[in-house]
């Protein structure tokens, strides 16, 4: 049977519907975002198809009336909204193309950028994380434009997450990227699976942090979160 003949009429019979303890506690248990090797074998009208087809039979389950005209196109609205804007990071084609530059002005301080707002989505239930991420690096000779930084972000935030395999993973990414280990990562976020269901916490925010080289001295890492507060 074809993946997506499989996907559309096959039961997954590896769902536990028992409690799920790992969920409800909101604990990681990988460092990479956990994809199917199949994962891309198919394009992506295949998987808008079949997420229409099985949201409509969840909205069909809770009674919903689809031949309403208000609700009749969600569906095809989620699916799109799935495949190309909240989860369009799972796919590595839509990693955002990077260009470094010299750093001729021999910038060798940290360089801060603070205050990126992203929007992601809880893993554990599918509803939303919306925080700011706050990046720094030290310049090892190269530099990098600075909507590039946010755009990392948003690629990495638009998939199912937890917020500390997000702030690994954009902390790895732009050491990578720049060639340094010089590199610092503060994520303070809502977690609308805190705030709007379960314990129905709607003022408590989660902060995680990465720091690499540098950032792990307390002088340069004391600098760095002195920028986040003036």
């Amino acid at each position: 049977m074809k993946l997506k003949e499989t996907l559309l009429f096959t039961q997954d019979e590896s769902i536990d519907y028992n409690y799920d303890e790992i969920g409800d506690e909101h604990v990681s248990t990988s460092y990479d975002t956990p994809l199917r090797d199949d994962a891309f074998d198919i394009s992506d009208n295949e998987k808008k198809e079949i997420i229409a087809q099985h949201f409509k039979g969840i909205m069909q389950t809770l009674g919903l009336d689809l031949t309403d005209d208000s609700l009749k196109g969600t569906p095809k609205r989620v699916a799109k909204m799935y495949v190309e804007e909240i989860f369009n990071g799972l796919d590595p084609k839509n990693k955002p193309k990077i260009a470094l530059f010299d750093n001729k002005y021999q910038y060798n301080e940290m360089l801060v950028e603070k205050n990126i707002t992203f929007y992601s989505n809880c893993e554990h239930h599918f509803v939303p994380i919306i925080g700011k991420a706050h990046v720094s690096y030290i310049s090892s000779g190269k530099v990098i434009g600075l909507s590039k930084i946010n755009r990392i972000v948003q690629y990495f935030a638009k998939r199912p997450q937890v917020q500390e395999r997000l702030t690994n993973q954009i902390g790895n990414e732009l050491k990578e990227i720049l060639d340094t280990e010089d590199v610092a990562v503060v994520i303070d976020a809502k977690h609308l699976c805190v705030s709007s269901r379960g314990i129905k916490d709607d003022t408590s925010t989660t902060t995680t942090s990465y720091y690499s080289g540098a950032f792990k001295t307390e002088s340069t890492k004391k600098e760095f979160l002195h920028y986040l507060t003036s």
